[in-house]
């Protein structure tokens, strides 16, 4: 990645989020860090600036267009552009799809899905606007590809979100904006641990069907965000790619050896 660029990353307090923020300023980029959670927000924040990267911060809520305008204008008025937009932000609700209320349907499609629209557009005006160009990221999952009804809601959210890169890489190829995704595997989050991996089954289901045997690190998310941010994937727009372990090519689980 080109020294200098200007990355935003949306749920970057924690997680896949705060490792993809780290990694785009370990590289040279100028970032700002968005979320929800305020407090969290100032410590990752915090944390960057005490390593020595040039970073802001800025609460936002990615399902409220005048929050993630108030993002990308962040990036303008403390850097001057935006180079790299990544469309992180994401929530899951474990329910069955019969109980799911309406509520809870547009909380998780509001973010996940309507978040990374709105951060696709917004951004994508801005990056036309100044004419150079720009690399859009969404952060996918491979249950926009595989089902799973315990999370129907992420998953049919992220099931969009590769549409939504599809569809903006050919709309916004014509400015010189590429648009490209990652779905991850099952990654050792924060989200994961409170979420979903809260008993030693379901850790075992989990390494059942990942040949690799487990958990990936948020890092080896954000090492390939960074290269899709960066000029070796100049010729890559509308891909999603899936740093899974070996989870989407497996068709039957493999042995777990007891912890």
């Amino acid at each position: 990645m080109q020294s200098k660029r200007i990355a935003v990353v949306t749920g970057a307090a924690r997680g896949i989020g705060f490792a993809c923020a780290r990694r785009f300023a370990a590289d040279g980029a100028q970032v700002v860090l968005g979320d929800v959670d305020g407090d969290h927000l100032d410590r990752a924040v915090d944390m960057l600036a005490a390593e020595g990267f040039e970073v802001r911060g800025c609460r936002t809520d990615v399902s409220a267009r005048a929050d993630v305008e108030r993002l990308v204008g962040t990036a303008l008025d403390a850097f001057g552009g935006i180079d790299i937009m990544l469309n992180n932000a994401g929530i899951a609700i474990s329910k069955d799809i019969l109980s799911i209320t309406d509520e809870e349907y547009d909380q998780v499609l509001g973010v996940n899905l309507k978040g990374a629209f709105l951060g696709l557009q917004i951004a994508g005006k801005q990056m036309v606007e100044q004419g150079r160009g720009g690399v859009i990221i969404n952060m996918s999952s491979i249950n926009a590809r595989l089902a799973n009804p315990s999370i129907a809601t992420y998953a049919i959210s992220k099931g969009g979100m590769n549409q939504l890169t599809a569809t903006g890489a050919v709309a916004l190829a014509r400015h010189g904006i590429r648009v490209v995704g990652v779905g991850p595997g099952t990654i050792a989050t924060e989200m994961l641990k409170e979420g979903i991996l809260t008993n030693d089954d379901q850790r075992r289901m989990i390494l059942s069907r990942t040949p690799r045997g487990r958990l990936g690190d948020p890092s080896e998310v954000a090492s390939v965000a960074a290269f899709l941010a960066s000029d070796d994937a100049s010729y890559m727009t509308g891909q999603t790619i899936y740093p899974d372990g070996g989870r989407m090519v497996l068709n039957y689980v493999v042995p777990v050896e007891e912890a």
